[in-house]
């Protein structure tokens, strides 16, 4: 029995070959119906190719998702694959849209089958056919033979081919069995430790997640199973932000060193974990390697980063559009409501280099700011904090290209990015000259995964905003205070554009990025960045420049800001879009003569005394305390943040308790929280791998990589769920903040790989080395 039913799967237009647009009257196989739930995660490809596998080559075109397969592609050497779970006696429909451009003269072979510990059962028999060129829609019914959660709906080249095609997918639906088990962490042992380890003569906390009121015994053993030291539980009652009952756990007295350390308690062993002084020497380096695989413009070199090598991105070689000649953003009448001003640019910009912002391939000035900013900070702590390692940070450390050049590795890397920054400033004789143009970035979102060098995206400049002007104005002027003993030239190039840029904002003041509106937004493929505060980024812009030049003028501006007596540290540390606190840090720890320079100090240890209060408070040793009590979107970095403003306050007094606060807040990001994850890839027994990247997308292509060990997740989003992230709409509906975090590829709004998160990050790793050399 055969039905007909009109298709709306669109015709293919692969990057070679444009196919008209049609409604075909296709006839397929089919049974009876198979009532039930729907099994498959994102059938019609609206959000990428989230849960989704692919390979050669994927991305989703036309809102279809698709396979690239080139020409002498063998058998099985393309595919396009989701696993479901099935369960035993149950029926089963799948329908889908095929089509392939040209069309096939070979057949495709479709699908359901086991893995290899079922030796490949087929649930559905294997099904074989040709495409025709304008398409065709199929649907089959088949009864699941046995229990198993991780069938493989197959979508597959069948034979080798001669020339090279497209596959392409739309509305694949597979409904029928029960509906899909709720979501539920695998959270581990309720004993939660820092699983990367603690320092002996640093502090050693854990928490137990129980059910007992009372105190209940904790037992420490090492390696061999021998006791090391005992004691009793603090219960801590139910911790708003995981909903979980808990009690806390200290050994602080212990200082033996050793690996294999476990805590018992309540019948349960937590991971292992180390004690020893030698734990954060490699998160020094590790932290800084995701800004050499972000590199744009260049080809990132195996030979330096094993397993992430890839071809240069975005330098106009197609299928590349490229930044080497990016257009001005055409914004048509509707677009242009979105404006509280018209613009237009005289022509394509040079606007290749720095770093991806994150986990697309747009590029963004307030996001590279911050990002530049953070690490610059870093370098100067080297020079600055009386436990400031030079060497640690000095050339032949990092493994980029520009190694051994007589110029520390960490200042070469920021010089990549600053180099970008420069390229974004707005030309003599334009509008808003001196300003930056606030984003470079694709016309429309892509599907992961997509190497960079693969993006057929055309790429847009965006109007420039007085926000990008200052984050060029500050980051530079800082930059040019470092740069001075290696480049001079440089160190020049930067500080006059620095001063154009400043300049130009205090001409336009409030030219600001517009906030999204889903019926105007003249580009749906990157964030918007909106800010209409600026007066932060006049204060950071101001202190920097003051701190390189002395100028009275810009010393002015600094004491004239509200900024400058106000509150700059909220507790959430600071962010992208609150950047007064960046100058605060950097007035109080560069040497400068500003009269009021004690009170910008104290001002750093009274924000640094409110997180370690915060830090007691908190069950599982967090200094981050959101007033309305909602996880923000990269609440990690909000957490590495307020710990940075802890370890400055360390650095300018040298009092141990604001050392002993960054360890325990590290607790958390380590592991040391309701999920039993350490939140930085390659630390710790479990840790987050699968964060959203179109380049480290192993959970979609096993033969591409994980993000490099030393990388943040953005971390749990209260409000994820209402975001429109399809995997924490459909697993974190209801969840408890801590909770509203998922390890899955597919999740931007918890599980984000950014440049401004890894920037603390790294900043972090160079103050725990430090701490932990000095211990």
């Amino acid at each position: 029995m055969s039905r007909i039913r009109v298709s709306r799967f669109r015709a293919i237009r692969p990057l070679s070959l444009v196919l008209g647009m049609v409604l075909v009257l296709t006839a397929g196989p089919t049974a009876a119906h198979a009532a039930g739930p729907e099994q498959i995660t994102n059938g019609t490809f609206d959000d990428g190719l989230v849960g989704w596998t692919a390979y050669p080559t994927s991305a989703v075109v036309e809102g279809r998702g698709c396979v690239s397969v080139p020409a002498g592609t063998g058998a099985y050497g393309a595919a396009i694959s989701q696993q479901v779970a099935l369960q035993a006696g149950e029926t089963y429909e799948l329908s889908f849209d095929i089509a392939s451009a040209p069309a096939t003269n070979g057949y495709v072979r479709v699908v359901v089958q086991s893995g290899p510990d079922l030796n490949y059962t087929q649930f559905l028999t294997t099904q074989k056919f040709e495409i025709p060129a304008t398409g065709t829609t199929r649907s089959f019914t088949f009864t699941a033979s046995v229990d198993y959660p991780n069938a493989d709906v197959l979508f597959q080249q069948d034979v080798g081919n001669d020339v090279a095609y497209q596959l392409c997918l739309d509305d694949v639906s597979l409904t029928g069995g029960v509906p899909p088990e709720v979501y539920q962490p695998d959270t581990g042992p309720r004993v939660r430790v820092n699983q990367v380890g603690y320092l002996p003569d640093g502090p050693k906390n854990a928490t137990l997640v129980t059910e007992a009121t009372t105190p209940k015994l904790w037992v420490l053993k090492n390696a061999a199973g021998r006791i090391v030291r005992t004691g009793l539980t603090r219960p801590a009652g139910v911790d708003p932000s995981s909903g979980l009952n808990v009690a806390t756990i200290a050994f602080d007295d212990v200082d033996a060193r050793g690996t294999g350390y476990t805590l018992v308690a309540d019948d349960e062993t937590s991971y292992p974990f180390t004690i020893g002084s030698d734990l954060y020497a490699g998160l020094r380096t590790d932290a800084k390697t995701l800004f050499y695989t972000q590199r744009s413009g260049t080809p990132i070199l195996d030979s330096l980063a094993p397993g992430y090598g890839r071809g240069a991105g975005h330098v106009g070689v197609p299928p590349n559009r490229g930044d080497t000649a990016a257009v001005c953003l055409p914004l048509g009448d509707d677009a242009q409501k979105l404006y509280d001003r018209p613009w237009t640019c005289a022509g394509p910009r040079d606007v290749s280099g720095g770093w991806y912002d994150a986990g697309d391939h747009g590029k963004y000035v307030v996001n590279g700011g911050i990002a530049v900013a953070q690490l610059m900070q870093e370098y100067e702590r080297s020079r600055t904090s009386p436990i400031g390692s030079r060497r640690a940070l000095r050339d032949g450390t990092l493994a980029i290209p520009e190694s051994d050049n007589g110029v520390p590795d960490l200042l070469d890397e920021i010089r990549w990015e600053l180099e970008w920054m420069l390229r974004m400033q707005v030309p003599r004789g334009e509008a808003y000259a001196g300003l930056a143009y606030h984003k470079v970035a694709d016309a429309d979102w892509t599907g992961l995964p997509l190497d960079p060098a693969a993006d057929p995206q055309p790429r847009h400049l965006f109007r420039p905003s007085t926000a990008a002007g200052l984050n060029l104005a500050a980051a530079a002027a800082q930059g040019a205070r470092l740069f001075e003993r290696y480049d001079r030239r440089f160190a020049t190039r930067l500080l006059r554009a620095s001063e154009r840029a400043y300049a130009a904002a205090e001409r336009t003041p409030d030219l600001y990025a517009p906030a999204p509106d889903a019926s105007l937004d003249p580009n749906p493929g990157s964030g918007p960045y909106d800010d209409d505060d600026v007066s932060d980024e006049f204060y950071w812009a101001a202190a920097e420049l003051y701190l390189t030049t002395g100028d009275r003028g810009y010393r002015t501006d600094v004491l004239a800001s509200p900024h400058h007596t106000g509150p700059v540290f909220d507790a959430g540390g600071f962010g992208w879009n609150a950047v007064a606190a960046l100058g605060r840090l950097d007035l109080a720890t560069v040497p400068n003569r500003l009269p009021d320079r004690h009170r910008v100090i104290r001002s750093v240890t009274t924000a640094a005394d409110g997180y370690l209060a915060a830090g007691r408070r908190h069950p599982f040793g967090s200094p981050y305390a959101p007033v309305d009590g909602v996880y923000a979107w990269g609440s990690n970095s909000a957490v590495v943040n307020a710990l940075q403003v802890v370890g400055t306050a360390y650095d300018l007094t040298q009092r141990p308790r604001y050392a002993d606060g960054v360890l325990r807040g590290m607790d958390y990001v380590f592991g040391r929280n309701a999920l039993n994850l350490s939140y930085v890839t390659g630390y710790g027994t479990r840790a987050s791998e699968n964060q959203h990247s179109r380049m480290y997308a192993h959970q979609l292509d096993p033969r591409l990589p994980h993000p490099p060990a030393g990388t943040l997740a953005g971390g749990p989003n209260g409000t994820a769920p209402t975001t429109g992230d399809p995997v924490a709409a459909a697993k974190l509906a209801g969840c408890v903040q801590q909770f509203c975090y998922i390890d899955d590829i597919g999740s931007w709004s918890t599980n984000e790989l950014t440049i401004n998160w890894n920037a603390p990050l790294s900043w972090m790793g160079s103050f725990l080395a430090d701490v932990e050399r000095e211990s």
